[in-house]
């Protein structure tokens, strides 16, 4: 039998029971569950990652709806226990479900929500701040400083990477990849190559515009181009940003062949998947390749990081913090509130709520 979880019970008497197998930030998703009658039962165990079991007992016996993490394994045996408790509603606080097997959802009925849009910018910004940091050693220089270790100024210390006029690439031009590339573009007027299955008319269209306007002020124009494939966005680009989907062809993208196809001083940042990048070839070629350099949000053995990768200067490594901001975090939670209900068939008022939450 299950060893009994701790929780934090909001609304008690509330007539259908949602379970959050983590503390969100705000109350305003909690807020919009109480409103319809929900009892909101929220996990405190002092763990980081709550097992199956963990997990199997906080549904219980009875439980209208679950919102989980995407650090948790949801297949056949979640989905089963979710259906026995009459449950009809999972939701994912994360725009990606790959922690999530549709399948064993669909096999017991119940529907499985997401909560992409309103973390858009807020990755495409960590996105550009490791591109920013790694391109003039911050998170290095920052140590240097840390250690008592400068004692006045040199002319090579801490030489980096200029961006203006240099190209940034971009794998998977969706909305992600296109917010970072507009950052990047306008920000430090680089020029833009991208590789995605689908033409990106708004972003072509924006780099255009951006290039017209610097050319009638007197500036060299920015340009873009869309690559036939890849291979060309790693041999070309200066600095490369991951945004694809994880699937099967897209595990392992770059491995070591590609990335001896990359230019001696670029810049590789993920913020996508872990498993995207093959971290063992990835340690290798940082070692064997000191100027080249890499940001890091995600890894593909999360939590840890491969042998030797924590060592490396010219590797900068962030938590999975892509989507941390106070706004955006709020907004994950209330949308994933609202998958719930809209999923339960529990919001009696639907435009009601929807006013409540203008800001996602």
């Amino acid at each position: 039998m299950a060893k009994p979880v701790s929780i934090e019970v909001w609304n008690p008497s509330g007539k259908y029971r949602v379970v959050s197998t983590k503390s969100m930030p705000g109350t305003r998703w909690i807020n919009l569950l109480i409103a319809q009658d929900c009892r909101v039962e929220i996990c405190t165990e002092k763990k980081t990652i709550l097992s199956v079991e963990d997990i199997v007992a906080l549904i219980g016996d009875k439980c209208d709806g679950v919102i989980g993490q995407l650090t948790e394994d949801w297949g056949e045996t979640l989905f089963a226990a979710l259906s026995r408790a009459g449950g009809k509603a999972f939701s994912n606080m994360a725009v990606g479900y790959n922690n999530v097997d549709v399948n064993a959802a669909n096999k017991y009925g119940v529907a499985v929500g997401n909560t992409p849009g309103v973390l858009t910018e807020t990755t495409a910004e960590l996105a550009a701040s490791l591109s920013l940091a790694a391109a003039r050693r911050i998170v290095e220089a920052d140590e240097f400083m840390r250690a008592g270790l400068y004692d006045g100024w040199l002319p090579y210390l801490f030489v980096g990477n200029l961006l203006k006029g240099q190209t940034v690439g971009v794998i998977g031009a969706g909305r992600i990849g296109s917010a970072y590339a507009r950052m990047m573009v306008e920000g430090f007027k680089m020029n833009l190559i991208y590789y995605d299955l689908y033409q990106a008319t708004r972003l072509e269209k924006f780099v255009t515009a951006y290039g017209a306007f610097l050319q009638a002020n007197g500036e060299q124009p920015v340009t873009w181009k869309r690559a036939s494939s890849m291979d060309e966005v790693l041999r070309e680009a200066d600095v490369i940003s991951l945004h694809p989907v994880l699937d099967k062809t897209t595990y392992h993208l770059i491995n070591k062949e590609r990335l001896s196809t990359m230019k001696k001083e670029a810049i590789l940042v993920n913020c996508s998947r872990g498993p995207v990048v093959d971290e063992v070839a990835l340690v290798e070629h940082l070692k064997q390749n000191p100027k080249f350099r890499v940001g890091l949000d995600v890894f593909e053995d999360e939590p840890y990081m491969k042998p030797g990768l924590a060592e490396l200067k010219n590797a900068i490594v962030v938590p999975h913090i892509a989507s941390a901001s106070k706004w955006t975090r709020e907004g994950m939670a209330t949308l994933a509130a609202l998958n719930v209900l809209v999923c339960q068939d529990l919001i009696i008022e639907l435009h009601l709520i929807l006013d409540q939450v203008q800001f996602i």
